[in-house]
């Protein structure tokens, strides 16, 4: 596995995101909410960066299951969404692959008519969105890669890890069939290096 965002990086980068929220809002309350299960520890060190004061709620809301790399139907779970009504809204997503899921929920958000609605990922993919959508707060734009850690996962793993990893295609197909790891492969997965960066 490559290391393509450190945790260092990733902390910088959420202070700044941070400012860019406290330039729009001031001391104006908002309410933060989070897709689970990705967007747990973006939330969490976020909200440890604003001033104002702010709510939180989830949701959860998928279109990957199980060892699936790609998008499939969309579910959306509110269980823990709070009343935002006439509330400042910014919804959290680990990542902006097709857009699809983030449309999903950004619609259904917007029928509990909020004052306000913007939108924040940490990760943003090139290349791959199939609906426009604009997010107000851009972590990094990223490569099309499958990356794990800080919240993302695979097969419900690595999401532990405090920084963002890329995934290859050798070890996708090893998660399938453990058997088949072996020296050369190992090697492989260490060979690529990739760069993220913070949006312009």
């Amino acid at each position: 596995m490559q290391v393509l965002i450190t945790a260092d990086k990733i902390q910088e980068r959420l202070e700044e995101m941070a400012h860019e929220i406290a330039l729009d809002y001031g001391n104006q309350p908002i309410t933060l909410i989070g897709i689970l299960n990705g967007s747990l520890m973006f939330m969490a060190d976020l909200l440890r960066e604003l001033k104002m004061p702010t709510r939180i709620g989830f949701l959860r809301a998928s279109s990957y299951r199980g060892t699936a790399t790609r998008p499939s139907h969309l579910e959306i779970l509110p269980g823990l969404v709070p009343d935002v009504k006439g509330r400042h809204v910014i919804l959290l997503d680990d990542i902006l692959d097709t857009a699809r899921t983030l449309t999903g929920v950004v619609n259904f958000l917007r029928g509990q008519e909020p004052a306000s609605l913007k939108v924040g990922v940490l990760l943003r993919k090139r290349g791959r969105q199939e609906v426009p959508l604009e997010p107000d707060y851009t972590g990094f734009e990223i490569p099309d890669l499958f990356v794990i850690g800080y919240g993302l996962d695979f097969n419900d793993d690595y999401r532990q890890l405090s920084y963002i990893g890329v995934l290859d295609e050798a070890n996708i197909h090893i998660a399938h069939h453990p058997e088949l790891i072996t020296e050369a492969v190992l090697e492989a997965a260490l060979v690529a290096r990739y760069d993220a960066t913070p949006p312009r």
